[in-house]
């Protein structure tokens, strides 16, 4: 090995070590979606990411979506679906094929990457130790050629109303990883597909994690002229959105990192999951690869 790459190595490692040192024992929580879960090298990446960060000692949480994969199969089957406000209605029928997809297919492929890797994940849905409880939410618009009062039924879609974190605390201290699909279950005993990104940030509330990492198809928060912004507060996102800056579907992405800092998270970062080992670049180097958003 030449001399220079030597000192390349040995630097990036000191350089890790004060981030591994202060992240020890404490809980990260990653919502795995996008381009990282379709590209091969960028799923290999994620879970060799999500591996060492379990052998340094670090409690990794996985929640993953799946819409993409859901509409796939919809379109194999010929089963027509709608969305209103972004969110997919969901009948009996859809919701069959989304525990099929995200409790089953897609679930089961994210724990198998981490364990050819090896590491040791367990699949989850909200089902399974009565972890997550959903409610029904139904959608109300807003246009003016609505009447303000009608609420449209968007059937099996839901919000987390609680979670019980026995089930991962178990699993933690057993050295396994968690992957968690966003199915809960309701009351009334039906189950509700919950947006990924709302149920990470509940999860992370709920176990106190120290970080949420939000794995996205951009860079991360753009101002109007595409430049990265980072180290932003809960009041620098709310002034974001309402001058545009922040719009579409990063409002919920924000709004759900903002619920989670509330919600005691120390910290949330947006980061591009287009980049190879993007979690460890934005966890263990001094530059990051995203936003870092804090409570302050």
């Amino acid at each position: 090995m030449e001399k220079k790459s030597a000192h390349e190595i040995a630097h990036v490692l000191i350089e890790a070590l004060p981030y591994i040192q202060k992240f020890k024992s404490k809980t990260v929580v990653i919502k795995f979606g996008g381009n990282a879960m379709v590209d091969e090298n960028l799923k290999r990446s994620f879970a060799q990411d999500i591996v060492l960060m379990k052998l340094v000692g670090i409690n990794p949480i996985v929640v993953h979506g799946g819409g993409p994969q859901i509409g796939n199969l919809l379109k194999r089957l010929n089963i027509s679906t709608q969305f209103i406000g972004g969110m997919r209605v969901t009948d009996s029928e859809t919701m069959d094929i989304v525990e099929m997809v995200l409790g089953g297919q897609v679930n089961k492929e994210i724990v198998n990457l981490i364990n050819i890797n090896g590491g040791k994940a367990i699949g989850l849905t909200g089902k399974d130790g009565d972890f997550i409880h959903a409610r029904k939410i139904n959608f109300q618009p807003s246009t003016e050629d609505l009447k303000a009062s009608e609420i449209i039924d968007l059937g099996h879609v839901g919000e987390v109303s609680s979670i019980d974190p026995s089930v991962v605390h178990m699993l933690c201290n057993s050295d396994f990883i968690p992957v968690i699909a966003p199915i809960g279950v309701g009351d009334d005993g039906h189950s509700y597909n919950i947006n990924a990104d709302l149920v990470a940030g509940k999860v992370a509330e709920v176990l106190n994690a120290e970080k949420l990492l939000l794995l996205t198809n951009t860079a991360g928060i753009l101002d109007k002229e595409d430049k990265l912004l980072t180290g932003l507060s809960i009041s620098d996102i709310d002034n974001l959105i309402a001058d545009e800056t922040i719009a579409g579907g990063m409002i919920p992405k924000t709004r759900c990192a903002t619920d989670a800092l509330k919600g005691g998270v120390s910290s949330v970062h947006i980061i591009d999951g287009r980049v190879e080992h993007a979690i460890l670049l934005e966890l263990f180097t001094d530059q990051g690869v995203g936003t870092l958003l804090v409570s302050r």
